[in-house]
């Protein structure tokens, strides 16, 4: 997600970087292509401008042109900025006081309403005894009924379902007495999808949601339809009223304006971000962590999060450990691949990763596929235990000798240990908590 937007950042602030000095002139040509990148990843034109204004204020000061590292100076101000206008309201879904709490879900048709109602059911689910109940409140649509009870079978999440001749505000007033009875603390209700924002829908919606009175009101969008998205947020909070957004196929978003955009022209805050096909590919959204993402400083914490979902405890424990001190080696490597490609797609676990965003030449696409990581683990399992734990002494004999053994070639593992020094230099800055903006160069 946000690649371009990322390339052009990162290309920029590595320029930055290169300067001893910053003038008022290069803050400003800085911001203009700062401008443009947002423009190009479809923010809306208002925000982009504010934001570059807002950069600029802070930027053109005696700190800044005079400073060590000018660069990591400025991507300092821009991710404070980012953070600034991704943070609008509460992300964090309310509870009620007693359960249920009731949680609707609204939005176009083509949205993602009914998968979303599942992943985030999957989301909520806490231990192995369901705590969910998926509604199925959608009588417009052929087989969106079926589609529900499908996935809550396949999820092991029951769904309260009535016959198509039922009325919405039925079926859900049904589904809060089968709640309470089987002591349920969620429900989440599956809306009918409006083919188009016209007062007669948008009152139908109102009407239901003021007899339902779900405590959360949550938007599903697509993000891929940019500030389409954001239109479309800004008509559903003025009719209906909204809680939160949730933004699906932000993964195969490159731009992100509707990401960047939403909080800031509605006030309506995002609260989960879907990035994958995967019913477990719907994250909780934080605006620190994507405007780290975006930045291409990566997101240690969610990746840990998704590493405490894949692996027990103690591994869980002493991955974050290695994470933290920069003290993995090959052999951890190699045990860490199965568990990483548990974690969702590669490309993604690996742009969670400090450097990797902003560093894409090193780490071409197909080093993210699954047969590059075939290659990977038939080149660590070459070597021999002490080989792996310092691959420091691998001169060229070893590495001729892995490269026959493994039936790959000299050059991939170069570029592999290369990609592993990248991959310990960046971690061991985030985790000394120093900016690792300027890319060093191998």
């Amino acid at each position: 997600m946000f690649e371009a937007l990322t390339e052009k950042l990162g290309s920029l602030f590595q320029r930055l970087g290169n300067k001893g000095r910053l003038t008022e002139q290069d803050v400003d040509e800085a911001l203009k292509e700062i401008r443009i990148a947002f423009l190009e990843a479809d923010v809306n034109f208002k925000l982009a401008r504010e934001f570059v204004g807002r950069v600029r204020d802070q930027a053109v000061g005696i700190e800044v042109l005079t400073g060590a590292n000018p660069g990591a100076q400025v991507a300092k101000i821009v991710n404070d900025e980012l953070v600034n206008i991704l943070a609008g309201g509460n992300h964090q879904l309310e509870q009620a006081s007693f359960p249920p709490t009731v949680i609707m879900l609204v939005g176009l048709q083509g949205s993602g309403k009914t998968t979303t109602a599942a992943k985030l059911a999957v989301h909520l689910q806490k231990g192995s005894t369901p705590n969910t109940l998926l509604v199925a409140a959608d009588l417009q649509r052929p087989a969106a009924i079926q589609q529900l009870q499908s996935l809550g079978q396949q999820l092991g999440i029951p769904v309260y379902a009535e016959t198509p001749r039922s009325t919405p505000l039925g079926v859900v007033q049904g589904a809060i007495s089968a709640a309470n009875d089987r002591g349920l603390h969620w429900m989440i209700i599956d809306t009918a999808g409006r083919q188009q924002i016209d007062a007669d829908s948008m009152a139908e919606l109102a009407e239901l949601k003021a007899k339902i009175r779900p405590l959360e009101t949550l938007l599903v969008l697509d993000a891929m339809t940019g500030q389409e998205a954001v239109n479309a947020a800004q008509e559903f909070h003025n009719q209906v009223g909204l809680s939160g957004v949730v933004l699906t196929k932000l993964d195969g978003d490159a731009r992100g304006g509707a990401a960047l955009s939403i909080s800031a022209i509605t006030g309506v805050p995002i609260k989960f971000i879907g990035v994958g096909e995967r019913t477990d590919a719907l994250e909780q959204f934080h605006p620190d962590r994507l405007a780290s993402r975006i930045l291409g400083m990566g997101d240690m914490l969610t990746l840990v999060e998704k590493a405490q979902q894949a692996l027990d405890g103690k591994q869980t424990q002493e991955m974050e450990r290695k994470f933290r001190r920069a003290e993995f080696d090959l052999q951890d490597m190699l045990e860490q691949l199965q568990a990483v490609q548990r974690m969702g797609p590669l490309t993604q676990v690996l742009e969670m990763i400090p450097g990797f965003s902003k560093n894409r030449g090193a780490f071409p696409e197909s080093n993210v596929e699954e047969e590059r990581i075939k290659r990977i683990r038939a080149i660590i399992l070459s070597m021999t235990p002490g080989e792996r734990r310092g691959p420091g002494i691998l001169n060229g004999s070893r590495r001729r000798r892995i490269a026959l053994g493994s039936g790959t070639s000299v050059q991939e593992i170069n570029q592999l240990l290369n990609q592993f020094k990248q991959m310990q230099h960046f971690v061991k800055q985030a985790a000394q908590g120093r900016s690792p903006f300027k890319i060093p160069k191998f």
